[in-house]
Order: structure tokens, then sequence, then C-alpha cells
């Protein structure tokens, strides 16, 4: 029996897949069909693939052109799979030309010439979403970069703040919104009334009520409202959370994340700083989203100091926020003016979590115990800041409705509640 293998991602099955899933099982009299893992997508860079696994899956099942499928999920495997299956052949598409001779000292490899004209991407660009921005220019424009590499994303031009935002939003299908949070409620609501899809950069108000009916508004508009967390979204840091949810380190006990930003405000203004975004409005979102989310939000008890601008006495470079639970406690520690280690550390009564500076753009984690022949590290790609992989998301909300939620509602709700009693001088105290 003659063995053909090959790989692919298989996302929105489409006639050119077909073709030349036809052509590889003409090479022999079975066909293996490796079929790449999410996690393996992502570390090789394709953020864009529009179905999950089960579902590509079980489209290639439904094709009876497979007499077996396989899932790909690292680096390297090709090899293993045509040792371990006795693969005699190892057939691709002929855009990988030369990319797989190194192949052929397991099996023939053969590039298989692709149908023009069709393609996963071309699908996934048809009816592109017009994304309109809203914000400070050197906000909008890292977004604006990172969307490019969205397929069926597309950017407006940014809102100059002179035309009726209503008329710009009439524009677009949905909205970028990164401006103050001291903005960010009349903007998404004028957004929504519009019945335009809204992501925002956290924190999505300042207020916890004003919060809670927008995503009730958004709902009853049928539109989406999702919060921008850049940090939600990285692989490594999701993956770390589900691993110690699931007493990795045993039970939690202690969180602190620090993160911190050293910028030159000596010559700012009271004028200019009230235009800039405080260290707890820039970095308490990301700050307290691993607090929140291995936590909870029911603290017993909370308290914050920060220390102020001599220019601006509401502008904070530095603030702490100090929280006490049942059985845990937890530290945050954000800054714009001061510089500190910005690293996470999850305490454990078996172990510990340590996520090196800057811990927020999360690639890798250390899991560490008494032990050490036990310590642990593990490792995922993350592009750019990740805003893109927020931007898939969201398109994806956008398109396919559903669930889109990667932040619990009960964490941005607690995170604008911090805010909240931030801004009217609750359990603060000012050095």
């Amino acid at each position: 029996m003659k063995k053909v293998i090959t790989y692919g991602t298989y996302d929105l099955l489409h006639y050119g897949h077909i073709r030349l899933l036809e052509r590889a099982k003409a090479l022999g009299d079975y066909l293996i069909v490796g079929v790449t893992s999410d996690d393996y997508d992502k570390s090789r860079g394709k953020i864009n693939v529009q179905q999950p696994l089960n579902e590509r899956i079980q489209a290639l099942k439904e094709l009876n052109l497979a007499d077996q499928i396989i899932v790909e999920e690292y680096e390297g495997q090709k090899i293993d799979d045509i040792k371990r299956y006795g693969a005699d052949v190892f057939a691709i598409g002929s855009d990988w030309l030369g990319k797989f001779d190194y192949l052929k000292e397991y099996c023939e490899v053969v590039y298989l010439e692709r149908t023009d004209g069709v393609s996963s991407s071309e699908l996934r660009s048809e009816h592109a979403v017009k994304l309109g921005l809203i914000g400070a220019s050197n906000n909008v424009d890292k977004v604006r970069r990172e969307a490019a590499f969205v397929n069926g994303l597309e950017t407006a031009d940014a809102w100059d703040g002179k035309t009726p935002l209503e008329e710009y939003l009439k524009t677009v299908d949905a909205v970028y919104i990164y401006s103050h949070p001291a903005r960010h409620a009349s903007e998404i609501r004028t957004a929504l009334d519009l019945k335009k899809h809204v992501i925002v950069e956290t924190p999505v108000t300042e207020k916890r009520e004003e919060t809670e009916a927008l995503f009730a508004l958004a709902k009853e508009n049928g539109v989406v409202l999702m919060e921008a967390l850049k940090t939600a979204f990285s692989t490594a840091y999701r993956r770390m959370i589900l691993m110690l949810k699931g007493n990795k380190i045993g039970q939690i006990v202690s969180v602190d994340a620090t993160c911190t930003s050293k910028e030159d405000l000596s010559k700012e203004t009271a004028e200019t700083l009230a235009r800039r975004w405080g260290s707890l409005q820039d970095w308490g979102p990301t700050a307290l989203l691993p607090v929140f989310e291995l936590l909870g939000t029911a603290y017993k008890e909370k308290r914050i100091a920060s220390k102020m601008s001599p220019a601006a006495p509401k502008f904070d470079l530095f603030t702490r926020i100090d929280f006490r639970y049942d059985n845990a406690v937890a530290s945050v520690k954000v800054g714009n003016g001061v510089k500190s280690e910005g690293e996470l550390v999850i305490t454990g009564t078996e172990g510990y979590a340590y996520v090196a500076a800057p811990w927020w753009k999360t690639e890798f984690f250390e899991i560490r115990y008494e032990n050490q022949d036990r310590n642990e590290r593990y490792f995922y790609r993350l592009d750019g800041e990740g805003i893109r992989y927020e931007l898939v998301h969201f398109l994806n909300a956008v398109r396919h409705g559903g669930s889109y939620a990667e932040i619990e509602r009960s964490v941005t709700l607690a995170i604008s509640g911090i805010m909240e009693d931030y801004q009217a001088g609750k359990d603060l105290a000012v050095l």
C-alpha cells in the first residue's frame, strides 16, 4: 500500500483545497491529512483562522477523501509523522516549492499545482468590515498598523474631531475607541445608538454602572461592545491563567503585578497633563487583570496610595493598590513617571509562577518549585503588541456573533469600579 501524507490549515474549506486533496490522493492508495492545531497556527503567525480545529476536521471528514486525519501540533512533526505512519509520499501545494525538500531524506516529495483564483485569505477578506478610529494619532496609528495583518478588516481615516461624530460613524461598520477614558462613555453610547460595533481600550468607562448600561445597550441593539486589553489575548498569558486555575502551584495566596513606563513629564503643565492618561488609567486595567482573574472580584479590603504630579494634583505619577481577600492578598503597582521591574509573580502553596518584564507582553512564563528539577518554562509566540489578536477576536464576533469575551464581565465591571472609587477618592491616600 502506497501512503500519501499532506498538511494544511483547511480554514473555510473551498474548491482549491478539494482539488489539491484529490490530486494528493491520486498519488497513492491511502491519504493521511494533517490539520494544524489552533496553537500551532498562532505560533506560525497565522492569527486570522476563522474556524476552530474541530470544525475544520469535520469539514474534511465530510469530503470522504482522507483515509486518516491527524493533528499537527509542533514544528518538526512532519518527520515524526512520516516515520510513524510509514508515508511514502509527502504532497503539498506548489506555493511551498523547495520549502520541504529536506523531507526527501525520508520519502518522496511532490509539489502540487494550486487552483488559481481562490484562497482562504481571499474568502476571509470578502465583505471587509470598515473600522473607524477615534483617539490620539500615536494610538490610532498603532491600531492601523496592526489591523493590516487582519484579513477582512479595512481601516478608515481617523476621526478628525471636527466633523460631527454621528456623521463620521455613519461611514464605518465598527469603531476602535482609543481616546481619553473620560470621553469613552459618550463616544461608545453615540456609536451604539447608531448600531455600530465598538472595541474600546480599557477602562471601558470610569463608572461601574455606566459600563454595565453600555453592555446592556449593545445587547439590545444587536451589536458588539468589546473591551480591548491586549494582554488578555496573549496565548502565553491565557494558558498560564488556565494552568494556575487548575491548581498547578497549589492554592494561590498572592498576586503581585507591576507595570511602569519612565516618561519625562518634567516639562508638562496642568493643561497638557489633563489630556494624558494617568498611571492608573493607563496601566491599571492590565495590572488588575491577573488579580481579578485568579482571585476574583470579591475582595474584602483595598487600599490605594498615589504620588501626584506637582504640576497637576489629579495626575498620578505612581499608584499602588493593595487588596485583602479571605485567603489571599494582592498588590498592583503602576506608574508613568517612575520606573520599576515590570514583572508578575503569583505565589502558591506548592510553587510560584513568574513572568519577566515586560510581563504584559507575555511570550513565556515559568513555573518554579522548591525542587528546581521540577521547574518548567512555557513559550508562545506573540507578534506585535497583541493588538492584532484582539482585532481578530473582535472581527470574528462582528461576523459570527456568539460568545466572544476573553475577559469575564465581572472583571470588566470591577475594573470600572476601581476607577470610579479612585476618582471619588475612596480608600485613597495621596503621597
